[in-house]
This record gives C-alpha cells, sequence and structure tokens, in this order.
C-alpha cells in the first residue's frame, strides 16, 4: 500500500460532494463506465443528492496524512417510505422488504482510487461505515457482470449472499440484490 489511510465519517454532502464526484469519474472512468447514461457524473450526482437528503445518510472518505484523495464509500438506513425493493424482479417473502429506518442499512457506494486496490481498502472503507450502526442486517446492489463477477465474489467473501434480482433504474444494469446481518463474524 503506498501510504498510511486515514478514515473520515461525514453526513453533511456539501463538506464531500466534489471530492466524491471526482472520485467517481476517476473509478468509472478506469472501468470505462462514464460513457453510459446511468454512471454520467449528472446522473451519479442526481442519486447521491437523493440518498444524501435521507435521514441517516453517511459517507466515510479515506485519504492519506497528506491529504491524497484514496476512497469513499456512503450508505443510508432504509425508511418505511423506501422504494429500494419496488424493483425486485423476484418476489421476497412476506415481511422481507418491510422497513422501520433502523432494520436494513442500504450499502449504495463505493469507490477506491486504482493505487489504492487490492489492499484491503474497501474492506476497510465497508468496515468503517458499518461500525456503530444499530441496524439487524445490510444490503447492496452490484452488476453481476462487473469484474466479470469478480466484484460479486469480493462481496460474497465479505458475508453477502444473493437474494434477488432487480433493475432500479430504466437504463441501470440488472444488479444481484445481496444481503448479511449487520453484525457479521
Amino acid at each position: 500500500m503506498p501510504e498510511p489511510i486515514e478514515f473520515r465519517r461525514s453526513r453533511d454532502v456539501d463538506e464531500v460532494r466534489q471530492t466524491i464526484l471526482d472520485l467517481h469519474v476517476e473509478v468509472r472512468g478506469d472501468f470505462g463506465l462514464l460513457d453510459r447514461p446511468f454512471n454520467s457524473v449528472e446522473r451519479f450526482d442526481e442519486r447521491l443528492l437523493a440518498y444524501a437528503q435521507r435521514p441517516g445518510w453517511e459517507t466515510v472518505v479515506a485519504r492519506t496524512p497528506g491529504g491524497e484523495l484514496v476512497g469513499f464509500c456512503f450508505g443510508t438506513p432504509l425508511g418505511a417510505d423506501t422504494r429500494w425493493w419496488a424493483s425486485m424482479i423476484n418476489p421476497l417473502p412476506d415481511g422481507y422488504t418491510t422497513e422501520t429506518g433502523t432494520r436494513t442499512l442500504a450499502f449504495q457506494e463505493i469507490c477506491v482510487r486504482k493505487p489504492w486496490r487490492g489492499h484491503g481498502v474497501a474492506r476497510r472503507l465497508h468496515d468503517k461505515l458499518l461500525a456503530g450502526h444499530p441496524e439487524e442486517r445490510v444490503t447492496l446492489l452490484v452488476n453481476p457482470a462487473a469484474g466479470d463477477g469478480k466484484l460479486k465474489a469480493v462481496y460474497e467473501s465479505w458475508g453477502y449472499e444473493e437474494i434477488g434480482r432487480q433493475q432500479p433504474f430504466e437504463d441501470s444494469p440488472q444488479f444481484a440484490v445481496m444481503m448479511r446481518p449487520l453484525r457479521h463474524s
């Protein structure tokens, strides 16, 4: 790993918005995804601002002690009025999608700059965000084709299991919906 990393939590989107957008452009550009409308900076910014308006939204930003940006992640507890489950392709058991604001944390985004990939930074960002959250479980969406399935395999190694598929936006990929207990040993 190039240098030590410092992690900082924030609930103020205005404080971190440009940092998150800049890193989104860099990382999604690395993977050749910015030409897809769903991954454009404008669409990502719309989603970021919408997520950040929800109660409990939080981000963790990682930097070197010298201030160089390493990565970020963010998530939001699912409220009773969430639309998170509205695009499920397969039905889930009765009550599975009932949300209270304290039942499920949605892990919505993670980006790590290229020099720090493969050094456990993504897992540390993930764990820093989840630390201290009272929710029972955590869910995320992943494109199962990303990295030829390697990204989904990473989440599985972190204890997530696929519970179904959904396509939340007309121009988004069909995502694997993954879930795990929040307190994972």
